[in-house]
């Protein structure tokens, strides 16, 4: 029964697994080192509202005989099943960059060497991977491999520097200190990905998975979101542990690890980054593969992982991140900038189509949206609304 409820872990690890990547590794460590654990609640809430769209996601895969991109072209016509395809597609790529200097920093910082050379490296294993045979099941395995280093650094990160319990319930309490508001917003951004629920529905019908197995698809797929909830928690206790009483700051994913060697020794600094590189490669590849499926899907090109375009466009992606990390040595603002221009008009309209066929009676029969579900959805639907209007002061308006 356990080997069995392993085996079903796919399709929500890989979603927790592409969420959080080196950006939701900064953000949080920088809210533990700036606010101790005073945010802590923050996670909680964009693990529910994670829960609540990536349910609606792993149902419309279930209830559904053709794909989610196709349901929004037969819906809405083709110019909502591109906005979804190519919006998606520009957000992972823009910051696939990200990703992929975070991977090649955890080697390099750990093994030595440029950083180039891993970043080249990194790059090529990823691509290597996509030409095995079944690239869904070698996914899953370098997904649940990556979640299961991230679990372990995080968590000897944790032991080695164990947190003031009574602070961490104090730090469930909502409450938003001066001043936090918009690292808040970048939290709920980063953990809450509604390109991640949508390609939930993806991952379930990859798995073969049908109606009569609605329980464990949807238990599946929040254990996934629980795990991601628990990496997020661990990563900002820690940072509340370690740089909050310092008065250390953060401002790239590496620093926290960097901060811990002269106070915990080496072997803490190379088992965070381990966890570093577990985040970023899971990251890379599987906001690649969210990417290059769903342009293939929205250019009826098919969504077969193992089908050629689908193949190619995801290397497209791993390239892209690839030569921007390589030319600029990091994401560079420029990029931030485009990705947070297409967020602003994609991420909401995807949001409320993946609502609304959440709701249709006539495409998901049974597993229509149910009540809590709906106020749920409403609620995460005004936080999109809130993240658009948010960047759209920051991009047009400053």
């Amino acid at each position: 029964m356990i080997i069995r409820w392993i085996k079903s872990l796919g399709p929500g690890l890989i979603t927790a697994a592409l969420v959080f990547g080196p950006g939701s590794l900064t953000i949080t460590s920088k809210l533990g080192a700036v606010y101790g654990y005073q945010l802590l609640w923050v996670i909680l809430v964009a693990v529910v509202l994670m829960l609540t769209f990536t349910g609606m996601g792993a149902r419309i895969g279930l209830a559904a005989n053709t794909s989610l991109i196709n349901l929004f072209r037969e819906k809405w016509g083709n110019a909502a099943a591109w906005i979804a395809g190519f919006g998606l597609f520009f957000v992972t790529a823009s910051f696939q960059a990200g990703n992929t200097v975070g991977a090649g920093l955890a080697l390099s910082e750990s093994l030595g060497g440029a950083n180039a050379q891993w970043i080249v490296f990194i790059s090529l294993l990823a691509i290597s991977l996509l030409f095995f045979k079944s690239f869904y099941k070698v996914l899953e395995k370098v997904m649940i491999l990556m979640v299961a280093i991230m679990l372990i650094s995080f968590l000897l990160t944790l032991v080695l520097a164990p947190p003031d319990f009574g602070e961490v319930v104090n730090g469930l309490i909502p409450a938003i200190p001066k001043d936090s508001f918009v690292l808040v917003i970048a939290l709920v951004a980063s953990s809450f990905s509604i390109a991640g629920a949508f390609y939930q529905s993806y991952l379930v019908q990859e798995k073969g998975w049908n109606k009569s197995q609605k329980q464990e698809a949807l238990t599946e797929s929040f254990t996934g979101i629980m795990v991601l909830g628990i990496i997020s928690s661990m990563i900002m206790l820690s940072a509340a542990t370690i740089l909050y009483p310092k008065g250390v700051g953060v401002s790239s994913a590496g620093d926290m690890g960097l901060a811990l060697a002269p106070v915990y020794g080496q072997f803490s600094f190379l088992v965070f980054m381990l966890g570093l590189f577990g985040a970023s490669f899971s990251s890379l590849l599987g906001n690649a593969s969210i990417g290059g499926t769903l342009l293939a899907d929205a250019l009826s090109l098919g969504r077969d992982l193992n089908g050629l375009p689908v193949k190619l466009l995801i290397s497209l992606v791993i390239v892209i991140g690839a030569a921007v990390a390589l030319i600029f040595g990091r994401l560079p603002l420029e990029l931030i900038v485009f990705a947070q221009g297409i967020t602003i008009f994609a991420v909401p309209f995807i949001g409320f189509g993946l609502f609304l066929i959440g709701n249709d009676a006539n495409i998901m029969g049974e597993l229509k949206n149910k009540k809590l579900s709906n106020i749920l959805g409403a609620l995460g639907l005004l936080v999109l609304l809130t993240l658009a209007v948010s960047n759209g002061i920051n991009l047009f308006l400053k």
